[in-house]
């Protein structure tokens, strides 16, 4: 995909009235840089959604915790930030009809992200970045249905790299981010992180991803 600005100009969108009203769970907007990955450092919208099909143990959000807001609010909360770059996570985002956010926003040139376990197949056409976490060295019972994207991430709890051999095929970059565990010591995560490190050095091709934001204090 194009990594420029898609930024367009022209005339003002015509937005219908069923888009504007589309109502949504969300837990918070914010303006951040991404932390991690294979966009880290380049500053983001995030709209993170409420509620999950999954319940993951080191899951940092609280997604039954969230407000109704209706697209128009949505949009009208992002276009206070600069960043033409925006992504939907959760929770899980795809649980949603994201069309008529998609119709609002890539009518005034933003680029469209999403971070999302895999479990719910994307539609083609709707984003313009696909990050797939799968979970299911957590969740083994759980089918990942969507295997074709931009971004496998893959957070390291000890499982087998063997796990994801039917599916890097289908994903251009393939990273592997240990797990951080608040609850847990310093020591803790630092020994997972350099567990981690020491699978990627030599398990080509995947790379070492890190939630550098959690080191430096922000969302």
């Amino acid at each position: 995909m194009n990594e420029e600005s898609c930024e367009i100009s022209g005339p003002e969108p015509v937005d219908s009235a069923t888009d504007l009203g589309a109502v949504y769970n969300i837990v918070e907007i914010f303006h951040s840089v991404q932390g991690e990955g294979f966009h880290a450092g380049i500053p983001h919208v995030f709209i993170r959604f409420g509620k999950c099909n999954l319940q993951c143990e080191w899951c940092d959000t609280d997604f039954e915790k969230f407000d109704e807001m209706a697209a128009v609010d949505i949009l009208g909360e992002v276009m206070k930030y600069p960043s033409k770059r925006i992504i939907f996570t959760g929770g899980e985002p795809m649980l949603n009809d994201l069309w008529p956010l998609h119709r609002l926003f890539k009518s005034r040139g933003y680029q469209l992200s999403c971070e999302s376990n895999g479990t719910i197949e994307i539609p083609e056409g709707l984003l313009d970045w696909v990050c797939i976490s799968p979970k299911d060295q957590m969740y083994p019972q759980v089918k990942i249905r969507q295997r074709s994207g931009d971004e496998l991430k893959c957070v390291y709890v000890g499982q087998e790299l063997s796990l994801y051999a039917d599916l890097m095929d289908g994903f251009t970059h393939h990273f592997l981010q240990p797990c951080y565990m608040d609850a847990e010591s310093v020591e803790w995560n630092g020994n997972n992180f350099a567990l981690t490190e020491a699978i990627v050095k030599t398990s080509p091709p995947w790379r070492l991803s890190l939630q550098t934001h959690k080191w430096m204090g922000v969302d």
